[in-house]
């Protein structure tokens, strides 16, 4: 239990690994409220986890939108009280040419992808420093380290979002606030699962790629994040925690 009172916010929370932070946050004490487009899997996930007994409350939110993503805030910090713990993990992928790309599909991207790691940040910051602590932990990627052709601008956000974290790091130390990323590898998601049902092969070809000769499960990403929001990880800030069964380890 060791998040024991306190009230974790996580967005993009109804499926993937958020979903899986959220009941791990859930299963370690916390009160978690989360947000998520996707209203009709965030409400059935958050009534399926209060008929377990767990504090928790869901919201639609859009991160891309700060109005949005600050009425979701309100509503949790109504319920719950001032966040503790955010966990910006809402996101999505791209693959696009620089030069078809256009203006608003750039803008569109950045803004869910790496504007939103800001507007959470924004919403709780108050709280946490009237409280003299805190713990943010931001989703990033392996891909903001090494990435495929065709991810534009996908891993230029994701690289972005490490030196946002540190910043942040820097500038919260002095209010107990600490500010940590994640880069996941991969990890098998719905999504994830999906595409290897549409695309014969694929599975194998990423599996023979993993050091440890599998691929993550959500839950253990999430656990990585549970340490980070917890007092476990009271003197750990400004770090990027790779989370790839030493995937990014390979020259090729």
């Amino acid at each position: 239990m060791k998040l024991q009172n306190e009230h974790i916010f996580v967005t993009g929370g109804a499926s993937g690994i958020g979903a899986a932070i959220v009941r791990e946050a859930a299963e370690n004490g916390a009160r978690v409220s989360f947000c998520d487009i996707d209203v009709s899997t965030g409400e059935k996930f958050a009534n399926s986890l209060k008929d377990e007994g767990f504090e928790v409350l869901f919201h639609v939110g859009n991160v891309g939108n700060f109005e949005s993503l600050s009425a979701a805030h309100a509503a949790a910090v109504k319920e719950f009280g001032d966040v503790t713990g955010l966990v910006n993990n809402a996101g999505r992928t791209s693959f696009a040419d620089a030069v078809e790309m256009t203006e608003v599909e750039f803008d569109d991207f950045m803004a869910v992808d790496y504007k939103s790691v800001w507007f959470g940040a924004k919403l709780v910051l108050t709280g946490m420093r009237n409280a003299k602590s805190g713990s943010i932990v931001n989703l990033s990627s392996i891909h903001a380290r090494l990435t495929y052709p065709n991810y534009f601008p996908y891993a230029g956000a994701k690289a972005g979002i490490i030196g946002l974290t540190r910043s942040l790091a820097l500038d919260e130390g002095k209010h107990n606030i600490r500010v940590n990323s994640i880069l996941p590898g991969y990890v098998l998601t719905e999504m994830v699962e999906g595409h290897f049902a549409k695309n014969p092969g694929t599975r194998e070809a990423a599996v023979a790629n993993q050091p440890l000769g599998r691929m993550a499960q959500p839950a253990e990403v999430a656990k990585v994040v549970t340490f980070l929001l917890s007092e476990d990880a009271s003197f750990v800030s400004g770090a990027d925690w790779v989370v790839d069964g030493g995937f990014s380890s390979r020259f090729a």
